[in-house]
C-alpha cells in the first residue's frame, strides 16, 4: 500500500488480504496472520487544514471500536470492549486488534488488523478474537462495516477538528485513574495513573509524586 500511496493512489482505497507472510505491528513487530482474520489498510491524503497526521490513530481506533460493536452488541455486553492509547482495542483485557499508521510524502496508510476468527497464544501481551467468544464474521462484511464507520469519524476529524474523536475515544477508554505502564522510546519506561488525553490526544499519566506526564509516543500496558 505504501507504494501505491507514492503512486498517487486516492483517498479511500482499501486494501484487503486473505493472509500476510510479513505483517507488521509496532516498532516492526510480527503479526501472525492466519486465514480468517482482518488485514487490511486504506489512504488518507492529508490536506491543509487538516488536524496533526499522528491523530488519525485515534480516527482509526473510535472507527474500529464502533464496527466491532456492531457485531459485539454493545448494549448486550459493553464492560468487555475497551480502547487503550494510543490505539489498541481491547476485549476483556485481551488485545484483539492491531493499527499502524505509516507517513508516505503527503499520505498517511492506516494498515489495520483484527483477530476475527483466530489470535495468537504465545505473545507478550494475552491476545484474544471475536470467534473465541462465540461471534463469527468472515473479514469481507466486517471491512465493509468498517470502511463506513471509519469515512464518518474521518469526515467528522476533517470537519470538527480533533475534539469529538478524543471525546468519543475517552468515552469507550480505560477510565480515568487506571494504573498504566508506558515504555518510551528511548527505552525508559513511566507508570501512573490515568489522568486524561491532551488537545492533541497525547496521554498524560499522573505519577506517584503528583507530577503530570505528557507522552507522545511509547507502548502503553494496563497495571
Amino acid at each position: 500500500m505504501i507504494a501505491l500511496a507514492r503512486d498517487g493512489a486516492a483517498e479511500g482505497l482499501w486494501l484487503r488480504a486473505e493472509r500476510q507472510t510479513a505483517g507488521r505491528g509496532r516498532q516492526g513487530r510480527a503479526w501472525v496472520s492466519p486465514v480468517g482474520n482482518l488485514y487490511t489498510s486504506t489512504i488518507v491524503r492529508l490536506r491543509p487544514g487538516d488536524p496533526p497526521a499522528p491523530t488519525l490513530a485515534l480516527v482509526a481506533a473510535v472507527a474500529l471500536e464502533e464496527a466491532v460493536s456492531v457485531y459485539y452488541h454493545p448494549g448486550l455486553r459493553r464492560g468487555g470492549l475497551m480502547l487503550k492509547w494510543p490505539n489498541d482495542l481491547l476485549l476483556d483485557g485481551a488485545k484483539l486488534s492491531g493499527i499502524l499508521l505509516e507517513r508516505a510524502d503527503d499520505a498517511v496508510v492506516i494498515g489495520v488488523g483484527v483477530n476475527l476468527a483466530h489470535h495468537p497464544a504465545d505473545t507478550e501481551r494475552v491476545a484474544t478474537s471475536l470467534a473465541a467468544h462465540g461471534i463469527i464474521v468472515d473479514p469481507g462484511p466486517f471491512l465493509e462495516t468498517l470502511t463506513e464507520t471509519f469515512a464518518r469519524w474521518l469526515a467528522r476529524w476533517r470537519g470538527e477538528g480533533l475534539a469529538p474523536i478524543r471525546d468519543r475515544w475517552v468515552e469507550r477508554a480505560h477510565p480515568a485513574g487506571t494504573a498504566l505502564t508506558a515504555r518510551l522510546p528511548d527505552g525508559s519506561s513511566v507508570d501512573g495513573l490515568f489522568e486524561r488525553l491532551d488537545r492533541d490526544g497525547a496521554l498524560i499519566l499522573r505519577l506517584a509524586d503528583g507530577t503530570r506526564r505528557v507522552i507522545h509516543a511509547g507502548d502503553v500496558f494496563l497495571i
